[in-house]
């Protein structure tokens, strides 16, 4: 099963309920207004209708009424569509509102683009942020294969462009940081500049309750789940490296792409 539509298969039933409970209420007064994005990103509604999660379709005409002056973006998504996500990230950048995006629990893949797209962006202390290369499905033959090739490397580069805005890191450093599916706790993503901050819990007016249960096995070098209380734990677990994202810029290795020349 191809890594996107795994993704989204194995978290249809958690998604397919956190969109009838918490998925996309939007809770607004004159001044500021609460949406929350939890679950995967699918670009239309009836995507999300089969497999749960956040469509852009309907998500980000709902973005685009909010009138006020603050919106406080609630993130707990494995993430899902690029296109959807960019969709959802610019209907932020063009809001007149101040937006906060808080990762109550993960940004992963696609939602990390949606939340840096925000004015600030804040982690809570056990959340996660996660970058990687785009993926796609192909079928067809060699020029086919090339054609999707061509169109993945263009991604890759609008995502390491977007990533290198927000952290002052160059274009090719952000490249080898998704080159290596990079994993990153709370203070590591803020240590990257990518997130702002981490929360304080103390402080949080409306409180949300990461998940811990969306199925990463997509995902190369995704973090193992916690075990449940009680559980028993062999010494012999593989051991699931969780890589900086400051260590690899500071290597500096450089990833050299071939550049598909313009149509």
């Amino acid at each position: 099963m191809k890594p996107l539509l795994q993704l989204l298969a194995r978290n249809r039933a958690f998604a397919r309920q956190a969109r009838a409970d918490t998925l996309v209420r939007v809770g607004a007064t004159a001044q500021e207004a609460t949406v929350y994005m939890y679950g995967p990103i699918v670009q239309s509604a009836l995507e999300a209708e089969f497999w749960g999660g956040v469509a852009s379709e309907t998500f980000v005409p709902a973005l685009r009424a909010l009138d006020v002056d603050t919106i406080h973006l609630r993130i707990d998504s494995p993430g899902g569509d690029v296109f959807g996500g960019q969709a959802i990230a610019q209907a932020l950048r063009d809001s007149k509102a101040r937006v906060i995006a808080h990762v109550d629990g993960l940004a992963a893949s696609a939602a990390t683009i949606v939340a840096i797209a925000a004015d600030e962006v804040e982690i809570a202390i056990g959340g996660m942020f996660m970058v990687h290369r785009a993926w796609t499905f192909a079928l067809g033959n060699t020029h086919d294969m090339l054609e999707a090739a061509a169109l993945l490397e263009k991604i890759d580069g609008t995502l390491a462009t977007q990533y290198a805005q927000r952290t002052g890191a160059d274009e090719a450093a952000m490249l080898d940081v998704m080159d290596e599916e990079t994993w990153m706790t709370a203070q590591e993503a803020v240590d990257s500049k990518l997130v702002d901050r981490i929360a304080n819990q103390d402080e949080q007016d409306e409180p949300a309750a990461a998940s811990t249960q969306w199925d990463l096995s997509a995902y190369a070098n995704a973090p193992a789940p916690a075990a449940p209380i009680g559980a028993h734990v062999t010494a012999s677990a593989p051991q699931i490296k969780v890589t900086t994202m400051n260590e690899r810029v500071r290597l500096g290795r450089r990833v050299q792409m071939a550049r598909a020349p313009a149509a």
